[in-house]
């Protein structure tokens, strides 16, 4: 798991208090103070994903993650900034930008889908709670379209998307993003957020082109990568905090290798090294998770069992048994005495 700049949540969490969205209570548990906090500082991802997590539980707002997007400045960037401007055209922008997407303030992983006349920029999200799921689509949604309009104005240039596609169901308040974004948009289509730009903007030369400075922000940028590929713990701990956000739908192992910016086969592979299994972790969670219902609430073992991802009770009351040599009822008789 790699850190990165802290300047992306610092966006987000100082939009987000002047939005009038109350988040204090999430930074004092985390004893963040965002008058204090030091720009240069970096964070680790997992972490940052945890705060917007908890965060997300508590908005009033529906539309938050939207409008946080404004609030990103175009220099947040850095060199990645002056990589992009430097480019030919926004085909070689947007190439460049797949290619240094750890240097943004992401979470989801980008592509590119080329089509006959038009194609798209595609934004693969992470798997999270619905809340959160909602809002960091929006962040990232509002935050990338943020910056292709920053660049625009800078540059002189007209790229503006000819559509979106978003991957949630249409919400209740789905005209205010044809608002925002001025174009048509798309709800529930497919499982990905799709910027489709014409075929020919995207061949718009940057007046801005400079080979010689674009080999400078290159290495600038190379250089920002090494920085982020430093291990701070051990995978599966993370893993473990990743997977208890979750409850009901747990992400597959491809999701939450996706999640912490990393392919699957490695993820795997490290968990290995660590002597554990993405399952052998799932089951943890599930059953710390079902320890925890089982002493402290009155749910039936069947709600239980669907909190945990089990579409049936018998399939819930195996797995605790394999875990913990009981079944769930004689574990709650248990604990109760």
């Amino acid at each position: 798991m790699s850190t990165r700049s802290i300047l992306g949540m610092l966006y987000t969490l100082r939009g987000l208090r002047e939005l009038g969205e109350d988040i204090s209570p999430v930074l004092s548990r985390y004893g963040i103070d965002l008058e204090k906090v030091d720009p240069t500082a970096r964070i680790d991802r997992a972490l940052e994903l945890k705060i917007y997590v908890e965060i997300a539980e508590n908005l009033k707002d529906p539309l938050a993650g939207l409008k946080t997007g404004t609030f990103f400045g175009f220099a947040g960037y850095g060199p990645l900034t002056m990589l992009l401007m430097t480019c030919a055209n926004a085909y070689e922008a947007l190439q460049t930008g797949i290619r240094y997407q750890q240097l943004t303030y992401l979470f989801g992983h980008l592509s590119f889908e080329p089509g006959e006349e038009s194609s798209a920029l595609v934004l693969t999200p992470v798997a999270l709670p619905p809340r959160a799921y909602r809002f960091r689509v929006d962040g990232e949604l509002s935050g990338t379209y943020k910056l292709v309009r920053d660049m625009q104005l800078a540059l002189g240039v007209d790229m503006h998307a000819l559509r979106i596609e978003i991957p949630y169901e249409r919400p209740a308040d789905a005209d205010a993003y044809e608002t925002h974004f001025n174009c048509p948009v798309i709800f529930g289509k497919r499982p990905e957020i799709r910027f489709w730009i014409s075929n020919t903007a995207l061949q718009i030369r940057f007046p801005t082109a400079d080979p010689t400075a674009h080999a400078m922000y290159k290495s600038q940028c190379d250089q920002q990568l090494v920085a982020q590929r430093t291990d701070t713990e051990l995978l599966s701990g993370k893993v473990l905090s990743h997977l208890d956000f979750f409850s009901r739908h747990f992400p597959s192992a491809a999701e939450v290798a996706s999640a912490f910016d990393i392919a699957e086969r490695t993820f795997r592979r490290r968990l290995s090294e660590e002597n554990t299994s993405f399952r052998e972790l799932l089951d943890q969670v599930r059953y710390r998770k079902a320890q925890q219902l089982l002493r402290e609430s009155t749910q039936s073992i069947e709600a239980i069992a669907l909190q945990l991802g089990y579409a049936e009770s018998a399939s819930f009351i195996h797995a605790f048994q394999r875990w913990d040599g009981h079944t769930p009822a004689a574990f709650r008789n248990t604990s109760h005495k």
